[in-house]
């Protein structure tokens, strides 16, 4: 699976240090070209340079839905990686967008992002 996130710049929305740490070097060695790791919106500002994203639902208690918002606006393929899975609000809000569930394999986490960039199709439900 070496390689399945390669030359990709991933912006990590996670207010978790130590699941930031793992989530930045999971997809470091999948081959992404740099993982640049925020824990809050505010933190990213009008900065899009990236090609993907991975955000977390709630960061210290305030949701991402209107970044998530901003990226479908703008093309840019993300996805969720929380411990809230239940949100209905997700699947209605953003049809087709991954949800992998907190705690998650590193694969399923990889594949995901993967096949939000249309480098391979997601083979289940994350």
């Amino acid at each position: 699976m070496s390689g399945i996130l390669e030359d990709l710049r991933i912006l990590l929305l996670e207010d978790e240090f130590l699941i930031a740490m793992d989530v930045e070097q999971l997809c470091l060695d999948h081959g992404a070209v740099s993982v640049v790791a925020a824990r809050s919106v505010d933190d990213v500002g009008d900065d899009l340079e990236f090609d993907a994203a991975i955000l977390d639902l709630l960061l210290s208690g305030v949701s991402t839905f209107d970044f998530a918002a901003r990226l479908k606006d703008a093309g840019k393929p993300f996805i969720f990686a929380s411990g809230y899975t239940d949100d209905a609000e997700v699947s209605q809000r953003f049809p087709g967008v991954t949800m992998v569930g907190k705690p998650y394999a590193g694969n399923d986490l990889v594949e995901a992002v993967a096949a939000a960039c249309g480098r391979m199709p997601l083979s289940r439900s994350a």
